[in-house]
């Protein structure tokens, strides 16, 4: 698990200029980049860090600075940062896969507007506590406050960033069911060693467990 910065697969994308220049000029333009790293700062929006075609690395970044390559800058909708990301990062401790059974997968995601936009999983970003001699004041290993972030390339050409409970995926072979989800938020801490059985007083490799 990294801290603060980690590595993401390479996206070829193109950023919107204005966040170049700190939103203060260049509105409407657009240049290639490659995002190659993420940053997650406990409480805030994650960023990411990107190279230009002029060599320069500029970091911290928004997802709404980007949008996809085979895109014009006039053809994709500007959306703001909540619009396209539901929470902050849970702690400085990212974690990031690409799990094989959503990779490629297309999925909807259900906008603060309440309408549904349509994209294609990139991969996963979750969060932990690193270690117990680091004070934990982070919502990361609480289940009911826990989320993960799926990163999406968006058919409307922009990226997301939104959690299992805003995200339903489509496996042509599988996913049948077309009503929306009315599950409960997890809130159990699951523990396999809290009941009240104990190992047998003995040198036995296969031991027995007892009752207290």
């Amino acid at each position: 698990m990294a801290y603060l910065n980690s590595n993401i697969p390479p996206i070829y994308c193109k950023i919107r200029k204005e966040y170049l220049y700190d939103l203060k000029e260049h509105h409407g333009e657009s240049e290639d980049c490659v995002i190659f790293g993420l940053v997650s700062i406990s409480g805030r929006a994650l960023l990411f860090n990107i190279m230009l075609p002029n060599g320069a690395c500029f970091w911290r970044l928004p997802i709404s600075a980007f949008f996809q390559k085979h895109f014009s800058r006039t053809e994709v909708q500007d959306m703001s940062v909540d619009e396209l990301e539901l929470w902050n990062c849970f702690s400085y401790y990212p974690s990031v896969h690409c799990f094989d059974w959503l990779a490629g997968l297309k999925g909807k995601y259900l906008g603060l507007d309440k309408k549904f936009y349509h994209g294609e999983y990139l991969f996963t970003v979750d969060w932990a506590h690193p270690e117990t001699n680091i004070l934990n004041t982070e919502h990361s290993e609480i289940p009911q406050e826990h989320k993960c972030a799926h990163i999406l390339a968006l058919d409307n050409g922009n990226y997301a960033a939104q959690p299992n409970n805003r995200i339903l995926w489509h496996v042509n072979s599988f996913t049948t069911d077309t009503n929306w989800p009315d599950y409960k938020v997890q809130t159990t801490y699951w523990d396999a060693e809290a009941s009240d059985m104990v190992t047998e007083d003995s040198d036995k490799m296969f031991y027995q467990m007892e009752k207290k």
